[in-house]
């Protein structure tokens, strides 16, 4: 009985052995497993923390360079009335491309702004106008932006609707006097037209053939005071930058052909000039600024601003 009962617990005691044996193997293994987790996921929350912050600064960097440019300074124009409208959308839309670079423009008259550039009070001298020999022979360089037409208007109870380039003629110099010589009403002609350096009055009286003829019951100094004029005056007519027609005055048809974009560049409609910005010396001798104005007219962005201000790009 004593042999049985010790062969029996020593038999206990070697399974009770090997069961803790395997438990502190599985133990050690759920560690090691445990362990790698944690450092499988610390692993993980790296990577993904560093990918987030990168992702954020190319964010930032470019959003930067789509607001600022190295551009400051300022660039002064003079000149065009004419050149009013668009001298205005171009300052406002350089600006805020170029927010560092401040555009101010004067509307003196195209003579006077050419003037201007040449004693060297403005950087850019706009003219309604093609630059006289004598303006070249200064240094000044004619940059031709864009095309606009003349349109020659009468007040809206006028039922003319159509002149010749003669009877046209005839008008400005006080050859032709009442509406009735050329298929109107029995009404006196009152003739309006741009102060003399006018840029506008300029081309219009070489166009026509009248330069130095007219006799103008009013010499107006803006385009604007031109079309109010005429829009309030019965038997009135005046000669305007076609962008600034509206419902106020009737665009009259020379030689039968509407005073339209179409008819200007197809060349049959006779009545358009340039609208040129003057600088002194080639754009390319020019500061940073003014170049970078010149190559934002030049651009489809520049084109589409040009024609939305009513007028033609050069090409």
């Amino acid at each position: 009985m004593k042999k049985t009962t010790k062969k029996l617990l020593a038999l206990i005691g070697a399974m009770t052995l090997v069961v803790g044996s395997l438990t502190a193997c599985g133990s050690t293994t759920d560690t090691a497993a445990a362990t790698t987790a944690t450092t499988d996921t610390a692993t993980t929350d790296t990577a993904t923390t560093d990918t987030t912050a990168t992702d954020t600064t190319a964010t930032d960097t470019t959003a930067a360079d789509t607001t600022t440019t190295d551009l400051s300074g300022t660039i002064t124009m003079a000149g065009s009335t004419s050149m009013e409208k668009l001298a205005n959308a171009v300052a406002e839309a350089f600006m805020a491309k170029n927010p560092g670079v401040t555009v101010t423009a004067e509307f003196t008259g195209s003579s006077a702004g050419l003037e201007s550039l040449t004693a060297g009070s403005v950087n850019i001298g706009n003219s309604s106008r093609s630059l006289k020999d004598e303006e070249k022979a200064a240094g000044l360089v004619e940059n031709i932006v864009a095309i606009d037409g003349i349109a020659v208007v009468v007040d809206p109870a006028n039922k003319v609707t159509n002149l010749t380039k003669d009877q046209l003629a005839q008008i400005y110099t006080g050859t032709i006097k009442n509406w009735s010589d050329v298929g109107g009403a029995s009404e006196p002609i009152v003739v309006v037209g741009r102060e003399a350096g006018s840029g506008t009055r300029d081309a219009f009286e070489e166009l026509v053939g009248v330069k130095d003829t007219c006799v103008y019951s009013n010499e107006l100094d803006s385009t604007g005071a031109v079309a109010a004029k005429v829009a309030s005056t019965p038997g009135a007519i005046g000669y305007v930058s076609l962008d600034v027609v509206d419902d106020t005055v009737i665009a009259l048809s020379l030689e039968g052909v509407a005073p339209t974009v179409e008819n200007i560049k197809a060349g049959t409609y006779f009545l358009s000039r340039p609208f040129v910005m003057a600088t002194m010396g080639e754009i390319s001798a020019q500061d940073a600024n003014v170049q970078a104005l010149f190559a934002y007219l030049a651009s489809d962005e520049g084109k589409a601003l040009i024609e939305s201000v009513g007028l033609i790009t050069v090409d």
